[in-house]
């Protein structure tokens, strides 16, 4: 059996994992926005080369508090009891930090979104990561906030939500 990320770095740096539950909601959003980050990034630099703005103007429109507290409002009816009860932590936790361009409810619920994802990388639980993650894409696409699916092999990939705002992507 292969093992995950995180595992691999515990491993290189000597280090044993403490026990998740343990963590507070705001250390698994913390680490939760990082790998999310890392996702979606991945996947735009997948589409080939492309100018490190247009990738980062791509990137931001996924990983902004809006898209992500859109995302896991369409992904909540996806979502075992346990990562419910992890989504719930993660948004009632008090943070002392606001993000500029957010309203307290889509920053809350982001907050939420990114610790459930720490936690399933945290937990080495990156294909129901990745399978919540291409289907909340995907909801968004069907929603309206996407013009475009593209494959890339297995995985489906957001695309453009506007051709003209995003110019390049598909060249």
């Amino acid at each position: 059996m292969e093992k995950g990320i995180n595992q691999y770095f515990l491993e290189k740096f000597g280090m044993k994992q403490a026990d998740i539950r343990s963590y507070s909601p705001l250390t698994l959003a913390y680490i939760g926005d990082g790998i999310y980050d890392l996702v979606i990034r991945s996947m735009m630099v997948a589409k080939g080369n492309a100018h490190v703005n247009d990738l980062h103007r791509r990137t931001s429109k996924l990983v902004k508090a809006h898209a992500q507290s859109e995302l896991i409002g369409l992904l909540q009816p996806e979502l075992t009891e346990e990562e419910l009860a992890v989504y719930r932590r993660g948004r009632n936790a008090k943070s002392f930090t606001m993000a500029k361009n957010a309203t307290v409810a889509d920053y809350r619920r982001a907050t939420g979104f990114e610790a459930l994802m720490g936690y399933l990388y945290l937990e080495d639980q990156m294909d129901r990561m990745m399978e919540l993650i291409l289907t909340g894409l995907k909801k968004l696409k069907e929603k309206g906030k996407n013009t475009e699916i593209k494959a890339a092999g297995n995985e489906q990939m957001i695309a453009k939500r506007d051709r003209d705002e995003i110019r390049g992507i598909n060249d």
